[in-house]
């Protein structure tokens, strides 16, 4: 990373949450979540070019990386709710939240549960509950849903192979495989090293019937108006218009969704200049309105 962050830890309930920032801490925040199997080093080209003219926020989630203690279940509205907790702590406003992956189901429970986002970015995931989720749990490529949530078997076989195993995950679904370095894989298998990280992460996946539940519940609270911008890489497989349609039918009022070129699903990572753009025009736009 060419712009040296600044690291501390925020303790939040029973977790401390690694917290990585660069940029004018006066700037507009932004706030980024990753998916698995990655950490917060998924953000890094992303915030080499944002930290010019924004302050840029990238966390560990919690027991993963160098995040300490966990959110057991791995539910992402309590995922949610130790983001809001940091947003308050960090007094951000006009925030930006951005989610990727995992980190992109957390980034909609927040914007489902909470009113004080100004808006949501969510890349390259399928919410759960929201369609297109049934199909995607239908696709047989999909396998690795299955198996992570499987009680303690992913543990066993994948403790001391995270390497190898994420390796498969970053070069099948990415474009171009070699735009994710050795660095970030090497860095992403290290956040990964211990059995509690792994189980944090594949409780993400164990979670998913109690996020699709409390998904539910939120459609059918009504509809909200944060503004979102859904992102996929246009190599991922999908069709976006699918997404757009399944986020609007749950009470999405105003959503935007762009296509990243020459991408697959580890977009910020394969593209980061791109998807910046993407993420920076449209946090230039209407913020929400409560």
């Amino acid at each position: 990373m060419s712009i040296e962050p600044r690291h501390t830890h925020v303790s939040i309930a029973d977790v401390s949450l690694h917290v990585v920032e660069v940029g004018d801490p006066r700037g507009k925040p932004f706030l980024f979540l990753h998916g698995w199997p990655e950490s917060w080093r998924a953000w890094e080209g992303v915030m080499d070019v944002a930290a010019a003219d924004a302050r840029v926020i990238a966390i560990d989630l919690p027991g993963i990386g160098e995040s300490v203690g966990a959110v057991p279940g791995g539910s992402k509205l309590r995922l949610a709710e130790v983001v809001h907790e940091l947003v308050r702590r960090l007094e951000l406003t006009d925030l930006t939240l951005v989610g990727h992956d995992a980190g992109g189901m957390i980034a909609y429970a927040y914007l489902r549960r909470y009113d004080d986002v100004a808006r949501v970015v969510i890349m390259n995931t399928v919410i759960p509950g929201v369609a297109p989720w049934s199909d995607v749990l239908a696709n047989p490529y999909i396998w690795h849903f299955g198996f992570h949530t499987v009680t303690a078997l992913p543990e066993i076989l994948v403790q001391g192979h995270q390497a190898e195993y994420f390796d498969y995950f970053y070069d099948v679904l990415s474009v171009d495989p070699a735009r994710i370095t050795p660095e970030s894989r090497r860095a992403h298998a290290v956040a990964y090293d211990g059995d509690a990280a792994l189980t944090a992460g594949f409780d993400l996946y164990r979670a998913f019937g109690q996020d699709a539940r409390d998904n539910a519940a939120f459609a059918e609270a009504g509809p909200v108006s944060t503004p979102l911008l859904y992102l996929r890489g246009d190599g991922e497989g999908g069709d976006i218009a699918t997404y757009a349609q399944g986020f609007r039918e749950s009470g999405i009022q105003h959503l935007t969704t762009a296509l990243v070129p020459g991408v697959g699903h580890f977009a910020q990572e394969e593209a980061p200049a791109q998807v910046w753009k993407l993420i920076h025009d449209f946090a230039a736009g209407p913020a929400a309105s409560h």
